[in-house]
């Protein structure tokens, strides 16, 4: 019994000196935390107001470092950027004893219990400070009062782009700061170091090349609050073309100059023809319709729909080209059939070969030949009329035809328009490439 008297006193005893050390131990770390609120006498103070509150106006300096531009969307008229937002000003209720001058750093627990400028992106759709592993909330304090403020934030915000020049266009973007709560007479942002308060990192973008970065200031005005300071993070970017001329503009090319193929088709082939104009229309269709797709409903006309629109009208003309020339065709026939220059066996079924229907399996017949004489290779029709008197000396024999001539004589010669079409097409649409290019570039 004696044995097990003293085994148990001694379990006792160790059991309250376990006790005692955690209870020392967490008053030790209680009493250091009360030391640090105390240091900083954060309960004599009432930190719902601002510093110095009822006299004039707490400077607050801000810099911004810029790590990222995530992305940038032209449907939805917006950016996103990552940036470290760090606050700078004075609040001689947090100034503590320090004989070394050394400042004391905080992380977001100790922000709840102070003040700290209520600032907000003006315009802005979503954001969020970060808060992996813990917040991105550093406080520093130093001993004279002085205090610093950084927290780590990404933000979407609103940017009214003009894409009236799409894709050779140039956007400018701005990031606006400004205190909620506090009009110009109780609080005064301004940029911490001048035009050196704005830095960045390494920034590369897919589609944009970024011109410049620089901060800027101004007022705001709001009828029942009054003015306010705000802060603009302004950045200019300009658009890599080299995607949208792979992507768009090299596709709208190539079938601008496949539909020019048909001027060098048979007339008579009318499948080959019509297919030919046909898959370029829709393909051209197909390109308007991803572009468009992928950008805003704006109520006003971009570069590249200017662009596509034109090169389409191309394409269409070359269509409604064909089917001028198969027109004149068959009329033309079908005159010199009914005027008997086409042979006696000339019968529908040819004439229908004629009319512009390929048929593998009919002989067509060539047109005779008519007589020729030495001096002239071509028989030239009668006067309508007899009226107009001979030539004489000094008379030009080759008169300029007017203007309803030289089409009737196209119109017999349907041959012609894809003829002068070969030239007047690529022309064209050169000299189209040449304005467009020169307005816009």
């Amino acid at each position: 019994f004696l044995l097990l008297y003293f085994i148990t006193i001694y379990i006792y005893i160790y059991i309250y000196i376990r006790i005692d050390f955690k209870t020392k131990k967490s008053d030790s770390t209680k009493s250091l935390l009360i030391k640090s609120e105390q240091l900083l006498r954060i309960e004599d103070h009432d930190f719902a107001m601002r510093p110095g509150f009822g006299g004039s106006a707490i400077p607050v300096g801000i810099d911004v470092q810029v790590e990222s531009i995530d992305s940038i969307s032209e449907v939805n008229m917006d950016f996103t950027m990552t940036l470290y937002l760090r606050h700078y000003w004075q609040d001689d209720r947090l100034a503590f004893p320090s004989s070394n001058n050394k400042s004391r750093t905080f992380d977001a627990r100790l922000v709840k219990k102070i003040w700290v400028p209520d600032v907000f992106f003006v315009h802005s759709k979503r954001s969020f400070i970060h808060d992996t592993t813990m917040e991105n909330i550093m406080l520093r304090v130093y001993p004279d009062g002085n205090i610093l403020y950084s927290v780590r934030i990404t933000v979407t915000a609103l940017c009214s782009m003009d894409f009236s020049r799409f894709p050779l266009d140039t956007q400018n973007c701005s990031l606006e700061l400004e205190s909620y709560a506090y009009n110009e007479n109780d609080l005064m942002l301004y940029w911490k170091n001048g035009n050196d308060s704005l830095r960045t990192d390494e920034i590369a973008l897919s589609q944009f090349f970024i011109e410049e970065f620089h901060p800027s200031f101004g007022l705001a005005f709001y009828s029942s609050t009054g003015w306010y300071n705000r802060l603009y993070i302004n950045f200019i970017l300009r658009r890599h073309i080299f995607f949208f001329m792979l992507q768009t503009y090299f596709p709208t090319m190539l079938m601008v100059m496949l539909s020019w193929v048909s001027f060098w088709i048979d007339r008579r082939a009318v499948p080959a023809r019509v297919s030919l104009g046909i898959t370029t229309v829709l393909t051209m269709s197909t390109i308007i319709t991803g572009v468009s797709a992928s950008m805003p409903q704006v109520s006003y006309v971009k570069a590249v729909d200017i662009y596509l629109w034109a090169s389409f009208l191309f394409v269409f003309l070359s269509v409604i080209e064909y089917a001028a020339v198969n027109y004149f065709t068959t009329v033309e026939e079908m005159k010199k059939l009914q005027k008997g220059k086409l042979p006696a066996s000339y019968d529908a079924t040819q004439a229908m070969a004629y009319d512009g229907c390929f048929h593998d399996d009919i002989d067509v017949s060539p047109f005779p030949e008519l007589p020729t004489t030495p001096s002239t290779t071509r028989t030239i029709p009668p006067r309508a009329s007899s009226t107009e008197p001979p030539p004489t000396e000094g008379t030009r024999l080759w008169r300029k035809r007017s203007v309803g001539k030289n089409i009737r004589f196209i119109m017999s010669n349907s041959y012609m328009i894809d003829s002068y079409s070969r030239i007047i097409f690529p022309l064209a649409y050169l000299l189209f490439n040449i304005i467009y290019w020169c307005i816009y570039s």
